[in-house]
């Protein structure tokens, strides 16, 4: 075991030296790679400082930050076999404990190469609120504002163990409309639409709110767990102070480590304080596997903490990637447009790192194209379903740096919450609420300008 993780550890280190070296010799002859700019400390390129990877190729997501000591990289590749676990069903000699219902059967299964998922069965999942109990519930407590659903929680689990029956069968409906740009160049956008059917063949009642969800990307979260909390509460204006139609503001959850109200950082709605509560709150609504954070109801844990601390720690050191063709006329003409359209009003495209579990991670200039901070994003992108001081209009400004890289990933992949989208044009013409401006500006823009804006985001 131990001649294998450092077999894993070697070949991490000899894939990125390789990788850069082929940078390099690209570069010399012209080809169309990293900018030429590409010392870390002296260039934006480097999109997370010292831990950024300059691999851009379907692994990108994958590799650790170069920069780790030896004990970091020792628990991330620890972390890596950990979250590449595949449960199975009780009795088992090893990984037993999935289900009985379930989405999926390991952390990879749903985070494919450590990239955003599909909206597809066994990466799109539905969060679910009793929407009749939610309505007599104080609205000065939000940490009780998403009560559980009879039967099945606040998640749908829709496969089972052999002998078991899932909690329901989703079937994924897709909802068509035409636009067209201010130009005239026609789009059109799609939207999901579900059919859910219970075990006992009755169909989901209207009155229980439904928030689909697919899976986010996993790389460069520890550095955004790593950004001190007053820097991402400086940015809030909820009351919308400055008059720029932007009230970004915190979602503050509860750290059940911690047993305290907290910042939410993680998640579609930051209903997350942190990676260990966001990776188990994943094995036990994602492969019904128990921690000693969420116990079953005699107490029982199917994993240990090791084994959870193990699983964060791999969310939390895997680099981000650097951006790219920062010399081209395009990619900075796109990068002025962005700016224009007030995009970088929400997506805060730098921050220093701050105090972290991982000193690697601490004291780096990042590029991340988010401020961590809840945004009302309009009627179209609405679940109507509260999650903490959440409410059903509003999300967590995603981050953006690799983005470009999505789909050389994994192809197909979608864009925003539930995976609807699949350009990124479709993306910003779904946006409303506080971006209404921005997507108003997008559409009025020339088929130039909007092929360069796309070009800019393709970069990153």
């Amino acid at each position: 075991m131990q001649f294998r993780r450092a077999l894993g550890a070697f070949s991490k280190r000899l894939r990125f030296a390789l990788v850069v070296l082929l940078t390099t010799l690209l570069t010399a002859l012209g080809g169309i790679v990293l900018s030429s700019a590409v010392n870390a400390q002296i260039s934006p390129v480097a999109s997370a400082g010292d831990a950024t990877t300059f691999n851009r190729t379907s692994s990108a997501y994958e590799e650790a930050p170069p920069n780790l000591v030896e004990w970091e990289t020792v628990d991330h590749d620890l972390g890596d076999e950990v979250f590449e676990e595949a449960f199975v069903s009780t009795p088992g000699t090893e990984r037993s404990g999935l289900g009985p219902v379930f989405n999926n059967v390991s952390c990879v299964s749903c985070h494919i190469r450590n990239g955003r998922g599909m909206p597809e069965p066994g990466q799109l999942l539905l969060r679910v609120t009793d929407g009749e109990a939610a309505a007599v519930v104080d609205k000065a407590d939000a940490l009780k504002n998403a009560p559980p659903v009879a039967g099945l929680g606040n998640q749908v689990q829709d496969f089972s163990i052999v002998g078991e029956t899932p909690e329901a069968k989703v079937e994924i409906l897709w909802k068509e409309q035409a636009g067209s740009y201010a130009d005239g160049t026609p789009y059109r956008l799609r939207s999901p639409q579900f059919n859910v059917t219970l075990a006992n063949g009755e169909p989901l009642p209207e009155t229980v709110q439904v928030s689909p969800r697919i899976p986010p990307h996993v790389y460069g979260l520890g550095l955004l767990e790593a950004i001190p909390e007053d820097d991402i509460l400086a940015l809030a204006d909820p009351d919308d102070v400055d008059g720029d139609g932007i009230s970004g503001r915190p979602n503050r959850v509860w750290d059940e480590q911690a047993q305290e109200v907290a910042l939410g950082r993680f998640g579609w709605k930051a209903n997350a304080p942190n990676l260990l509560q966001q990776s188990a709150d994943a094995y036990v609504n994602d492969m019904g596997i128990t921690s000693p954070m969420f116990p079953g109801e005699d107490g029982s844990a199917e994993i240990d903490q090791e084994k959870l601390v193990l699983a964060a720690a791999y969310a939390q050191t895997l680099a981000a990637p650097a951006r790219t063709l920062m010399d081209d006329p395009q990619v900075q003409q796109g990068e002025q447009l962005f700016t224009d359209a007030s995009c970088v009003a929400c997506h805060v495209s730098s921050f220093r790192t701050g105090s972290h579990k991982y000193p690697a991670l601490e004291n780096q200039d990042i590029h991340p194209y988010t401020d961590m901070l809840l945004h009302n994003m309009g009627d179209a992108l609405a679940d109507n379903r509260a999650d903490y001081e959440a409410t059903g209009k509003e999300w967590r400004t995603p981050s953006l740096w690799g983005v470009g890289l999505a789909q050389a990933v994994l192809p197909y992949s979608g864009y925003l919450h539930d995976g609807r989208a699949r350009t990124f044009e479709e993306a910003i013409l779904w946006h409303g609420g506080e971006a209404e401006s921005s997507k108003a500006a997008f559409e009025a823009m020339s088929a130039e300008d909007r092929d360069a804006l796309v070009r800019f985001l393709q970069s990153l």
